[in-house]
């Protein structure tokens, strides 16, 4: 066989063999058989938690075991007990107590200028806020800071709106939209004196909170935390109710800046 026929057949065999895993692939979708598909990114970085903002339903309803700390730091099972038998809150303010409403803070009794009862702190398990017998209870799972804005903002529940209520003092007969986040934000020491909603508008930190959040215009504030609104406006809320009360979500927040305190 001449050697001109040998080297040409050489050639073309070596040429075919080079050629195989490409013809390959382009049989297989394009996926050479010796070659793995390429694994799907994925995010390194946790998603941040913030507590829900806006809700569907005003539904805030609550069934599951509810507890109460006790003057001593205890946790105990929450018993309701009858209004006319609970204990004068003693004179004492939230921030002689280091931020930590427990049954020392000041809340005037309409008309009468004595302090009112303290309600108790009560607590219930996960990380969302739930409303029992007309106050918030504190979920176990959120920081202190978040737990001691519901226990001091329930101090004041029921209370009368007054305009510019909680301006002058923090101890007051009624309380307005941003004297009601004022009261609730100083029982955890974030807030040294009372601001007004246009000052809010420039407060703490831009956004939706991890756990706590603050809605404000010129006209008006509210704050939610740990999935619950504390609110002076009846807005989205079946009970049209006035003055500072805990209330449902609403389905949207829109006309005011958002701000949260820094870290929560």
């Amino acid at each position: 066989m001449p050697l001109r026929f040998i080297g040409a057949l050489v050639c073309s065999l070596t040429t075919t063999m080079a050629l195989a895993p490409t013809a390959f692939a382009g049989g297989t979708g394009g996926v050479a058989a010796t070659e793995a598909p390429a694994a799907p990114k994925t995010s390194s970085k946790p998603k941040l938690h913030t507590d829900p903002v806006t809700a569907r339903t005003p539904d805030v309803a609550y069934s599951g075991p509810v507890y109460m700390r006790t003057t001593t730091g205890q946790v105990v099972p929450y018993v309701p007990v009858a209004a006319s038998t609970q204990p004068a809150a003693p004179q004492a303010s939230a921030a002689a107590t280091g931020g930590v409403a427990t049954a020392t803070t000041e809340a005037l009794t309409p008309g009468t200028g004595a302090l009112a009862p303290a309600k108790p702190e009560l607590l219930v398990p996960g990380t969302l806020a739930r409303y029992v017998d007309g106050i918030a209870a504190a979920p176990m799972g959120v920081p202190l800071a978040v737990q001691e804005i519901i226990w001091t903002g329930d101090q004041i529940i029921g209370l009368p709106y007054i305009y510019g209520g909680g301006h002058a003092s923090f101890t007051s007969p009624g309380y307005d939209c941003s004297g009601t986040v004022s009261f609730a934000l100083h029982g955890a020491s974030l807030l040294p004196a009372p601001e007004d909603s246009s000052e809010f508008m420039a407060w703490g930190s831009h956004g939706v909170g991890r756990w706590v959040t603050i809605f404000s215009n010129p006209e008006h504030a509210y704050m939610t935390v740990a999935g619950l609104r504390l609110d002076t406006s009846s807005a989205d809320d079946p009970s049209n109710q006035q003055g500072p009360r805990w209330r449902p979500l609403r389905p949207a927040n829109p006309g005011f800046t958002v701000r949260h305190p820094l870290g929560l």
